[in-house]
């Protein structure tokens, strides 16, 4: 069996390094995350909506944009992300370019991808409002608030530079 698994992974990987080891245990460890929060939804006995509100999914997207963003690339979250991964430099504004590190590379790249890292927030954030609706929209509405925050701040940057010529 485990030469049929090396054997896979050599005909997947054509020569490159893909740790599909580690993304089999980040499939599972996701598995396993999504698997509480809904035994935690199933105890507490809380229903489930016939289907999310219009208003619900346009507020959690836009949470989970700023969030995945603000987990993956912001500045000051590069400590939770230092075990795992090796700066680069920056990558626009207050914003990193950070390369998974060696043996650790599957946490790396789940950890600087805030297409990865979304997944995970969506997850939380829909546990979320099935068990605590009321802050967890709060909590949403701030990070939807800073969102529109920092796209007034990059538009203003870019009208300043036009109208100074400053590119």
């Amino acid at each position: 069996m485990r030469e049929l698994v090396r054997r896979t992974g050599r005909r997947y990987s054509a020569g490159h390094d893909r740790p599909l080891g580690g993304y089999l245990v980040s499939m599972t460890g996701f598995g396993a995350y999504t698997a509480a929060w809904a035994t935690a939804v199933r105890r507490r006995g809380r229903p489930l909506p016939d289907r999310p509100l219009p208003w619900d999914v346009a507020l959690t997207s836009v949470a989970t944009f700023r969030l995945s963003r603000l987990l993956s690339k912001a500045s000051v979250t590069s400590p939770l992300r230092a075990p795992f991964t090796r700066y680069v430099g920056p990558q626009g504004p207050a914003e990193l370019h950070e390369e998974a590190e060696g043996g650790r590379g599957t946490v790396g790249e789940l950890v600087t991808c805030p297409f990865c890292t979304g997944v995970w927030v969506v997850s939380s954030l829909t546990a979320g409002q099935l068990l605590w609706p009321r802050a967890t929209r709060t909590a949403m509405g701030a990070l939807t608030a800073l969102a529109g925050a920092d796209a007034l701040h990059l538009a203003y940057g870019a009208l300043v530079s036009r109208t100074t010529g400053d590119d």
